[in-house]
């Protein structure tokens, strides 16, 4: 009661529009996602739920983050709460959710565990990491920074970086603001 949409999120909606908006077709996509055209035809039809690890890949597809496909795939609500789903992943197995739904200024996700240590990451606008559990490794601008349980990471919107959990336990909330806004202006060079 009272909460925003119990059931589970459909992405399919979210991933056919923006493939329509870049005037790309399925077969495109296939090929740049390394998946194939039946699984993404049933993703975008939502007949099937796309893992994290693919959901990822049709995302870089299209140029865009998961966390933007997900947050376009259900409207905004100006208030809004998100569930822990009470279950534990396997051990030593990761997870992502996203902690706010729908279309809005700022996105925030949770990482438990590792994932893909070699995927680089560029966002167009700033981001903050927060190590809530245990501690990561972050690539940076030609430099690796340590961060423990607690420490932040703030990012300046076009840094490309890539992180790696260094212990099992680790969980991480990302704070972005979203693709969609305009937050990076050119600055005048002197």
């Amino acid at each position: 009661m009272g909460d925003h949409k119990e059931q589970p999120l459909r992405v399919g909606a979210a991933v056919r529009r923006r493939r329509r908006a870049l005037e790309l077709t399925l077969a495109v996509v296939a090929e740049r996602s390394g998946l194939s055209v039946p699984f993404l035809s049933q993703i975008e039809n939502d007949r099937a739920r796309p893992s994290n690890s693919s959901l990822e890949k049709v995302a870089d597809a299209l140029r865009t983050t998961a966390v933007e496909l997900l947050a376009a795939a259900d409207p905004a609500c100006s208030v809004d709460v998100v569930r822990a789903d009470g279950t534990e992943p396997p051990a030593h197995q990761p997870r992502t959710r996203s902690l706010v739904r729908g279309h809005h200024q700022m996105h925030a996700s949770e990482f438990i565990g590792d994932h893909d240590a070699g995927r680089e990451f560029q966002y167009r606008n700033d981001q903050l990491m927060y190590v809530a559990d245990g501690a990561v490794e972050i690539e940076a601008e030609g430099r690796a920074y340590r961060l423990g349980r607690g420490d932040t990471l703030y990012l300046t919107g076009g840094v490309r970086h890539r992180w790696r959990a260094t212990e099992s336990d680790t969980r991480v909330i990302v704070v972005a603001v979203a693709e969609h806004i305009e937050a990076v202006r050119d600055r005048p060079r002197r």
